[in-house]
């Protein structure tokens, strides 16, 4: 698990893959159009869409003499649950439990200055 979610954090890392990303949402594209708006070689376009690919996050097919990408719906799931739970950290009130561990560790815990 942890193997894929580096491959697909690292895929992420990188502003044109997940450029590429944004404009697949929209709608399956051909590698020539998703190379259309990037000033890089189409042998660029491919190695991103090669990281793209290997980290589950969108597939390609050829259609024809071309080849075809599409996002993956749920690739990104497993990131998604991994994030979220940091979410849950946020509602914590830190410096109420820190209060709470002094006074059941009979003020173990040094109080804060004022």
């Amino acid at each position: 698990m942890n193997n894929h979610l580096d491959t697909v954090f690292s895929a992420l890392a990188d502003p044109t893959r997940r450029a590429i990303l944004a404009m697949l949402l929209e709608d399956d594209m051909a590698v020539t159009d998703v190379a259309a708006p990037f000033a890089m070689s189409l042998a660029a376009i491919s190695k991103h869409l090669t990281v793209l690919a290997d980290a589950g996050l969108i597939s390609q097919e050829k259609r024809g003499r071309l080849k075809w990408c599409k996002l993956e719906p749920d690739a990104l799931r497993e990131a998604s649950v991994w994030m979220h739970g940091f979410g849950q950290m946020e509602a914590m009130d830190l410096d109420g439990f820190e209060r709470f561990l002094a006074a059941e560790l009979d003020g173990s815990f040094p109080q804060e200055e004022q």
